[in-house]
């Protein structure tokens, strides 16, 4: 189990990734994502998550690069994912939208790059230019996001290499407990985005409970929750307190009861779309 912020979980192709990440999803380009990409550098993050649809892959790169020269770091401490968007799913349209990510970070390679959403019809091209991406050498590991069990079925029935990594909605309110033992079967990563539900569980009775009981916020108690489960979680915030706040989380360990409590809270609800019924 992870015991400091900048442990790793490995994955099946024996690359390392952070296990605390921070999440830049609807953080509009500019000074504010520079600044909280600086901020999670500085606290001790090694890990920071955008994709090609939020807009700001340009502004996350400034904050990657200001922060290295500040931290005195190198790129290789750094892991930083992005995500190719519905649109750009197939084999060229893919590959170029490879490029362009790159081009506004300014990076030389990408630590991990995802398919963002399970486009019927499209996913399996975009698989293979990510496969093409991967055995060139431009891309340390390859994944999905929002895939479910049957996508991630459909993808590794004729893929020549299966998915380091799978991103989905995760929280308590949606545990993905099949999903999370399917991954674990097949030796995928499971990986939480809106793992606070997009602050719609921070003033829950059960969460706030158990956090005053191990003197932590709801916040800290949900990704202590997700460490011990195993699962890479992405909390997003700007704010430097909470960032620091969201990182302070290895100095408590929940018990089974409390573990048991939390995932009595699912109900299969989600804050964002459905992966089997969108329509963007």
């Amino acid at each position: 189990m992870m015991k400091h912020l900048q442990d790793t979980v490995t994955l099946h192709n024996g690359v390392t990734m952070p296990g605390l990440g921070l999440g830049v999803f609807k953080v509009e380009e500019g000074p504010t994502v520079v600044e909280a990409v600086k901020a999670a550098i500085a606290n001790g993050y090694r890990s920071i998550d955008t994709a090609a649809i939020y807009g700001n892959e340009q502004t996350v790169g400034q904050g990657i690069r200001e922060a290295l020269a500040e931290n005195n770091l190198s790129r290789e401490d750094i892991f930083v994912t992005s995500k190719v968007w519905n649109s750009d799913l197939g084999y060229e349209a893919t590959l170029a939208a490879y490029e362009t990510s790159l081009q506004k970070l300014r990076l030389e390679y990408l630590d991990l790059y995802l398919i963002h959403w399970p486009v019927n019809g499209k996913y399996k091209d975009a698989w293979r230019a990510l496969e093409h991406l991967y055995e060139a050498g431009k891309v340390k590991a390859i994944g999905v996001s929002n895939f479910q069990i049957h996508h991630l079925q459909d993808v590794m029935a004729d893929a020549k290499i299966k998915p380091m990594v799978n991103q989905v909605e995760l929280h308590p309110r949606l545990t993905q407990k099949e999903l999370l033992s399917f991954t674990r079967e097949n030796d995928i990563q499971l990986e939480a985005w809106s793992p606070l539900m997009q602050g719609e569980l921070l003033d829950n009775e059960v969460l706030m409970e158990i956090g005053a009981k191990y003197g932590k916020s709801v916040a800290q108690v949900i990704l202590r929750w997700d460490v011990q489960h195993g699962i890479v979680t992405i909390p997003k915030s700007v704010k430097e307190h909470r960032i620091i706040e969201n990182a302070s989380i290895f100095d408590f360990e929940l018990s089974t009861e409390d573990m048991a409590r939390i995932d009595a809270l699912n109900e299969n609800r989600r804050v964002g779309p459905d992966p089997d019924n969108f329509d963007f």
